[in-house]
């Protein structure tokens, strides 16, 4: 008894009118979108909901997050500025780290 293979049945849009192709078998799942290393002044404000300004004067006078320079572009990592946020975490203002913040 020959054996007979019988095509997979094609799947049909839900409205009926076109065809739909199954998925093709070396289908790969697309990779998740890439987080940026490093970010320029702009976007690491945007980043910790501050003004670009507010970034800027504290480099200047200091306390504000490691940054690096790369010729005249200024830009901060990701991970110094998730640990600059981190470490300004208080309880209540009576905080003794409160107040060193100020």
């Amino acid at each position: 008894m020959p054996s007979t293979s019988h095509p997979a049945p094609a799947r049909v849009s839900p409205s009926g009118l076109h065809r739909v192709a199954p998925p093709a078998a070396d289908a790969r799942p697309t990779p998740p979108p890439v987080r940026p290393v490093f970010l320029n002044n702009d976007e690491a404000a945007r980043f910790l909901s501050l003004s670009p300004r507010t970034l800027e004067k504290h480099r200047v006078i200091g306390g504000g997050p490691r940054f690096r320079k790369f010729g005249r572009r200024v830009v901060y990592a990701l991970t110094d500025l998730e640990a600059w946020a981190n470490a300004r975490t208080c309880e209540s203002t009576s905080d003794p780290q409160y107040a060193a913040m100020r």
